[in-house]
């Protein structure tokens, strides 16, 4: 049987669950601890550390396929001398320079 307090905590949670800009908070089935909304739940996942582990090897994987990518990119233009070191940013420079050099080479 509902005593006079449950009524009026009901009473209290329908009139806020009733107002159109405020939704409540899901509770837990298993405890009265409310659910996490999906960001806390992902900043929480992201949070452990098998998740930073699994993140930062892929990062490293893809960064090396990106270096990769750069060094077969800066063995295909000429350069002197043909050694020489270059930056990400001077091989991207060169090879658009050198694109559009051939550009001009196949209509002349």
């Amino acid at each position: 049987m509902m005593n006079l307090d449950d009524i009026e905590n009901r009473e209290v949670l329908q009139s806020i669950t009733s107002c159109a800009n405020v939704t409540p908070k899901k509770k837990d089935k298993s405890s009265d601890v409310p659910m996490l909304s999906r960001e806390e739940r992902r900043r929480r996942r992201r949070a452990t550390q098998k998740y930073r582990t699994a993140h930062a090897t892929r990062e490293r994987i893809r960064v090396e396929a990106f270096n990769v990518s750069f060094a077969e990119l800066r063995k295909l233009l000429p350069t002197l001398p043909p050694d020489k070191k270059l930056s990400k940013i001077e091989i991207l420079r060169l090879a658009i320079c050198y694109i559009a050099y051939l550009n001009h080479v196949l209509k002349s």
